[in-house]
């Protein structure tokens, strides 16, 4: 994975069930704005702006993982959850890491 290769690490804080670590991991790969940001890579025009809703908060590690792809990439993305707009872009979040 490429954004493994520039630093990113699972946060496994963010999985709520007791599974062997390697479950974990997989368990964090199926949210539900990371597949939407997968679909939107695969389909989207190299250099749009990627939007994604949810009507729930963004977990940290999909925080995290949204900044590496955006300096990965080279893609600005812009989430909007429950509480506020993220707008990542070169690695880095418009809400300063607060969320």
């Amino acid at each position: 994975m490429k954004i493994r290769k520039e630093g990113y690490v699972p946060d496994m804080d963010y999985v709520l069930v007791r599974v062997d670590d390697q479950e974990r991991e997989t368990n964090l790969q199926y949210h539900s704005k990371k597949i939407a940001l997968a679909f939107a890579l695969i389909q989207m025009p190299t250099g749009a702006t990627i939007r994604i809703m949810k009507n729930i908060r963004i977990c940290g590690d999909c925080h995290s993982a949204f900044k590496y792809v955006s300096k990965v990439f080279k893609r600005e993305i812009v989430v909007r959850d429950t509480n506020r707009f993220h707008h990542f872009s070169n690695g880095s979040c418009s809400c300063g890491d607060y969320w």
